[in-house]
């Protein structure tokens, strides 16, 4: 199971074991559990610390528990953790066995004071890159609180549990046999959804906030190198987002940044994010902005009024909230999203093998989407509005030359349909005959591209018809003291690098609109106030 470097590496990571643990399997006479009787004995032999035994009796099999000595209790892994998921499996074994974990002391006090007993279980999937945030959340909360109950389960693995409960999506997370959530959430997520008394806490301690120098609204590229230049400048910066590493959180694989030959969505997110705090920027995480008050209209200070009620005030501000995912709004999206209608087809295609599914969107991102899919599931069928795929010639060639997709261009996506639970198909309407037609298939792929984040800027800041915030050459907009940058602007071309540019750009503009704007007298008496 694990190769020569493999094992040495992990050997070195439990020498940190403080105390003993088990690993305790239940096991059958099947391929997958002698497969992951190879791998809990193969971890056993590596440390005296560690010590195996298949005496477990749990429904799922195969399964496993990584339990304290003299303890049975722990997190179980209805799964073989390799892939994606072999960090978290190291990860359990070291805070199982004492190590400590980096994370903040406050948080860990929260997940400790949690007081309601609950079964939460993870579905995932071990090609699923979005999927080991959530995992590793659930795994540390159930060893820092007996009174959470944590399992693993990999989707693939587990087949019929994941028919039974109609898992079309992952990470997907159910609390108590009930949906929990799905997609990718951070630990810090997960505890605000069942810490209900912690947005009021929150908003409190963001309004209790100094004014800042530069508040930057939003943590992707832009956002990220908007704080390293502002802070280097020596003033006093903030950084507001609602998920540090925005759109790169669900990135696969990123070869086109330069001076970084290849890496991973969220590794860069994390680089961002250990960037900016070296320069001991406040990150204020898991915070949406709600409206933005200009600073003629709020004293001298701009505000930001975030969602959970806190307001943030600063002298100058930087919006760089990023775009999602355009929606391809059609009866049955909405109905039947995470119920067959997805967004990210190296997450969730492994749940759709040997099943029909369909990609909407003929650019790079569907194209790439489609022959990622074709290697698993039974057909594909790509549905592009234009009357030719806009993708790189060389992936259409790749597209083409598959035996098992259909490419249907000149098609008008008009309703994904479905038994009430469930996907069942995709409707379409010819462009040239006008005639529709239906494909029968289990699950729909939406990749039509970006919409900005702006709606909590309407009326406020000057927005193109697209809903982009309009921005001048050194991003300016049409508001004094607030500027924007990133995938949000109408700056063309949205990519990484670009972001990242027009973020640097967008600090050293606000710091030459600070040094040439007087800081406003009322800025002392609001600080003392």
């Amino acid at each position: 199971m694990l190769d020569t470097q493999m094992k040495t590496q992990l050997q070195a990571y439990l020498q940190n074991l403080r105390t003993p643990i088990r690993l305790i399997a239940t096991l059958d006479g099947s391929e997958k559990s002698l497969e992951l009787r190879e791998l809990l004995q193969e971890i056993a032999e590596l440390s005296d610390k560690v010590s195996f035994e298949s005496s477990g009796n749990d429904a799922r099999t195969p399964s496993f528990v990584v339990a304290k000595e003299g303890e049975t209790r722990g997190v179980r892994f209805a799964a073989i953790p390799m892939g994606h998921e072999f960090t978290s499996l190291v990860l359990a074994l070291l805070w199982t066995g004492g190590h400590p974990p980096k994370v903040e002391a406050e948080v860990l006090e929260q997940i400790k004071g949690l007081e309601t007993e609950m079964k939460l279980e993870v579905y995932m999937s071990l090609s699923c890159h979005n999927c080991p945030d959530v995992v590793q959340a659930a795994t540390l909360m159930a060893i820092y609180n007996p009174k959470i109950n944590t399992t693993i389960v990999d989707g693939a693995l587990n087949q019929a549990e994941v028919d039974e409960r109609q898992v079309m999506a992952v990470p997907m997370v159910f609390k108590n046999d009930q949906m929990f959530g799905s997609g990718r959430m951070s630990l810090e997520e997960i505890l605000a959804k069942l810490d209900t008394s912690s947005a009021e806490r929150d908003a409190l301690k963001l309004s209790e906030k100094e004014p800042f120098d530069m508040l930057i609204v939003g943590g992707g590229p832009a956002g990220a190198a908007a704080a390293v230049y502002a802070a280097r400048k020596g003033i006093r910066v903030g950084v507001a987002a609602e998920r540090f590493g925005g759109q790169t959180n669900d990135t696969m694989a990123i070869e086109n940044y330069i001076s970084v030959l290849e890496t991973d969505g969220p590794k860069f997110a994390a680089s961002l994010e250990q960037q900016v705090r070296h320069y001991e920027v406040d990150i204020m995480n898991l915070q949406r902005a709600d409206k933005i008050v200009p600073a003629s209209e709020a004293g001298g200070l701009v505000q930001v009024h975030m969602a959970n009620g806190g307001i943030l005030s600063a002298r100058s501000v930087i919006l760089s909230t990023g775009a999602r995912w355009r929606n391809v709004n059609v009866p049955g999206e909405q109905e039947y999203k995470n119920k067959g209608v997805a967004y990210c087809p190296h997450c969730d295609g492994p749940l759709f093998k040997g099943k029909r599914v369909a990609v909407i969107g003929g650019g790079n991102s569907g194209v790439e989407a489609a022959i990622d899919l074709a290697g698993v599931v039974e057909h594909v069928s790509l549905v592009e509005f234009a009357d030719t795929l806009k993708a790189d010639a060389v992936l259409v060639s790749k597209l083409k030359s598959l035996p098992n997709v259909s490419i249907h261009v000149n098609a008008q996506t008009t309703e994904i349909t479905g038994d009430g639970q469930k996907v069942n198909g995709l409707r379409y309407k010819d462009r040239v005959t006008n005639q529709e037609q239906s494909v029968a298939l289990e699950g729909v792929f939406v990749q039509i591209g970006l919409v900005p984040n702006t709606e909590f800027l309407k009326g406020t800041v000057e927005l193109s018809k697209y809903g982009e915030i309009v921005v001048d050459a050194k991003c300016h907009t049409n508001v004094p003291g607030v500027f924007a940058a990133g995938d949000v602007t109408t700056v063309p071309y949205k990519q990484i690098v670009i972001a990242a540019g027009e973020g640097a750009k967008a600090a050293l503009s606000a710091f030459d609109y600070l040094i040439r704007t007087p800081v406003v007298e009322s800025l002392k008496e609001l600080t003392a106030a």
